[in-house]
């Protein structure tokens, strides 16, 4: 059976083309089903909806749209929504790639396509770094059919796009003796991965550009970041290559240089036509400077310290060990006996090990905790973790002849058998159950009802209601994140209709929420309202207006997000926001007015379309 199969592997390895393409074509295959079937084909984590949202604004021809006089009916988390700009707080090179899949509309099928590409470009280096052909083999299987890599190709996450340009970025360094054409693909590929996560492209950049100048100090033209005398071409020959001379260094640091240049400065163009200034990203902007790395208040929550960061990567590393196969065994048992027990390293498995450790120490200075579908700040350790899970796999191998290496590779066999007949379905239901809010389609019910040119008002739940209340105001996104958090609901609803019926705004509404913070430590979780996110101060008693804000939310609602995603029709959109739906009422005077909310407070309750008249709504305003 040993023989057969290094055979096998030999065979594949010896025809690259025909292999590269199967591979391929059943990782997008697979990506797409779970795209498709367990993630419904639509962006469910807040962080997909706005990568779609900017998607939508460039697929228009634009870098951001009109936020319109009153933004808060149509704000979300992540959107900037001032100074003439409406738009999304991530860099560009995310949403960029996912405007094809606008104009096709299926940007569902995005980010397995990305994955699929992911999984030529692996096969295509390490085929050409590693000398064993099941290695070989058995890494893209691993890199391919790893639940995280597959769970994570089949969203619409920047992580996916990230992983292809540092793919490209490695394949580059694997071939830059090939040409100089190879070093400007390396800049370039760096440059596109600083336009999708900055911080990854620095942990990539970083070695790579040491190396680079490396090179030119030592005069050396070699292929360092190979395995030191040898590479497998496609005809499954060993080439050897020799030691070049300083000028070529010097050109392909150059090129690799310019090229990095000029995408930074493109980059650099985008947040000046968007922020203001070229350093400024949107992230900043929207939250503030303490969004950024460091040791700082975080723009919500606890402050982040160098204790908490220690606790942030450990539990990074502790999720990996089990989202990244799903086996019984910790995932990343053999991918460190790959490491430890493989001798002579290739320079590619050094640059990927630098990379990971420069990308740890880089998290470990951020306050977020990234958590979605597994630790996806380590997504990009994907092709590492899968090249030395082969080759530990290889190493307990070798001693398949001793009682011991047996043992050792039964015990592998029951956990693979485990993880996919256990717990791959067991991820799968639980993804396939998750944020049912988010996958229902708020534009289905008018479609159904044949209803057209109406203003359909959607109704968010109370505490969902104040927040885009109090960005209207003024108040920064992390003063609203702490105040939402701090302050009684109903106290919370009172202060913000006071502010806007007298028309204060920025400085002074700011002042008065802070002052609202004194109650902070009594406050509990709301049990009254299907919304538990918020809040209640013990004992104190509820005016008319929140006892009827509870009653809506036990009535149903939905969520107001998503709808930014699909496209509308005749129909326009709109955050119910009570009284102030007056100014949207004027605004549209001859449209007919519908509220969209769930039928009922149980999870994932069918969304209803339900006709208003415009003198009630003006009664109940009233009232309020």
């Amino acid at each position: 059976n040993v023989d057969r199969v290094s055979q096998w592997t030999a065979k594949a390895v010896a025809r690259p083309l025909v292999t590269g393409w199967v591979l391929s074509v059943v990782a997008l295959l697979l990506y797409a089903t779970v795209a498709r079937f367990v993630f419904s084909g639509v962006p469910l984590h807040l962080d997909e909806i706005a990568q779609v949202i900017q998607a939508r604004i460039f697929a228009a021809g634009k870098l951001y749209v009109d936020p319109g006089l009153y933004p808060e009916f149509r704000s979300a988390l992540h959107v900037l929504d001032a100074h003439g700009r409406w738009f999304t707080q991530f860099p560009p090179g995310g949403a960029l790639m996912l405007v094809p899949g606008v104009w096709l509309g299926a940007t569902w099928l995005v980010g397995p396509v990305t994955g699929a590409m992911s999984v030529a470009l692996f096969w295509s280096i390490i085929r050409r770094i590693e000398r064993r052909p099941s290695v070989v083999i058995g890494a893209t299987l691993v890199f391919t059919l790893a639940p995280f890599v597959v769970f994570m190709s089949a969203s619409h996450m920047n992580h996916v796009s990230a992983l292809l340009w540092a793919l490209v970025a490695t394949y580059a360094l694997v071939r830059i003796d090939e040409g100089t054409r190879f070093a400007a693909l390396l800049g370039a590929a760096l440059g596109m991965l600083a336009t999708v996560r900055p911080v990854d492209a620095v942990a990539l950049a970083v070695p790579a550009g040491a190396w680079l100048l490396w090179r030119l100090v030592q005069g050396a033209g070699a292929v360092r970041p190979v395995d030191a005398a040898a590479v497998a071409v496609s005809e499954g020959t060993w080439i050897s290559w020799r030691l070049g001379h300083r000028g070529g260094a010097f050109r392909q640091l150059g090129a690799a240089g310019a090229v990095l240049a000029l995408m930074l400065g493109m980059l650099a163009w985008y947040n000046w036509r968007t922020t203001g200034s070229p350093l400024l990203f949107a992230y900043e902007a929207l939250w503030g400077p303490q969004h950024g790395l460091g040791f700082h208040a975080a723009p919500w929550g606890a402050a982040h310290t160098p204790v908490r960061g220690l606790e942030l990567l450990s539990l990074y590393f502790l999720r990996l060990q089990t989202y990244w196969l799903e086996t019984p065994i910790p995932s990343l048992v053999i991918p460190v006996v790959g490491m430890v027990a493989t001798r002579g390293h290739s320079g590619v498995a050094l640059y990927w090990l630098v990379s990971a450790l420069l990308m740890a120490l880089l998290y470990f200075f951020y306050w977020h905790d990234g958590f979605y579908l597994g630790p996806r700040f380590l997504f990009l350790l994907a092709p590492a973790l899968a090249y030395w899970t082969a080759a530990g796999v290889a190493v307990l191998g070798a001693n398949s002849d001793r009682i011991a290496g047996r043992a050792v590779g039964g015990a592998l066999v029951a956990s693979v058998a485990l993880a996919i007949g256990v717990n791959i379905p067991q991820r799968l239901k639980q993804y396939r159950a998750g944020l049912v809010a988010t996958r229902q389609d708020g534009t289905e019910p008018a479609r159904h009802g044949g209803i057209k040119n109406a203003l359909i008002l959607v109704r968010e739940s109370w505490g969902a209601q104040l927040v885009p209340r109090l960005w209207a105001l003024g108040v920064s996104r992390s003063l609203t994140e702490v105040a939402y958090r701090s302050v009684d609901t109903c106290v919370l609803e009172r202060a913000i209709t006071a502010l806007e019926r007298g028309g204060v705004r920025g400085d002074s509404a700011v002042l008065a929420v802070t002052q609202l913070f004194a109650d902070s430590a009594r406050l509990t979780r709301s049990t009254w309202s299907p919304d538990p996110s918020e809040r209640v101060l013990p004992g104190r008693a509820y005016e008319a207006v929140c006892h009827q804000r509870i009653a809506e939310d036990r009535a149903g609602f939905t969520i107001f997000a998503p709808l930014l995603t699909r496209d509308w029709g005749d129909n326009v959109y709109a955050r119910d926001l009570h009284a102030r739906d007056s100014l949207l009422i004027q605004a549209y005077p001859r449209r007919p007015v519908y509220l969209l909310r769930s039928d009922g407070s149980a999870l994932g309750a069918k969304l209803v379309l339900i006709p208003v008249r415009r003198d009630s709504l003006a009664s109940a305003w009233a009232i309020e």
